[in-house]
């Protein structure tokens, strides 16, 4: 009979989980048990991270639209108020755009909706 040589797949995985580990710190990046673990974790991290981020970037949304629209004298909850009573579709992250850079083109978007 001829001789089998076994291992290649074992290999290929263990290369593939530690080729994902790299960058992790300690024995996480270069031993296979550690770095399964921490595999685990980091995934379940990430997935709960994605969806954390969003309500980050909302509140800081939130936060610079309502800093400029008291520089011009309303309240956020009145802007957003008005903007969706007058059908004018700019989501918060446009607006906080706008806002940040654009401090004109802000100040006429108030105006406008003041009249």
């Amino acid at each position: 009979m001829a001789r089998v040589k076994r291992g290649k797949i074992a290999a290929k995985k263990r290369r593939k989980i530690l080729k994902y580990t790299k960058g992790f710190r300690w024995s996480r990046k270069s031993k296979e048990r550690a770095a399964k673990e921490a595999l685990l974790h980091a995934w379940s991290h990430s997935f709960r991270g994605r969806k954390e981020e969003k309500r980050v970037n909302r509140t800081a949304w939130q936060a610079k639209i309502n800093a400029a629209a008291r520089g011009e004298g309303v309240r956020y909850s009145e802007l957003i108020h008005t903007l969706k009573a007058n059908n004018i579709k700019l989501d918060r992250k446009v607006l906080a755009n706008i806002a940040e850079n654009e401090p004109a083109v802000f100040k006429k978007i108030v105006a406008s909706l003041k009249s």
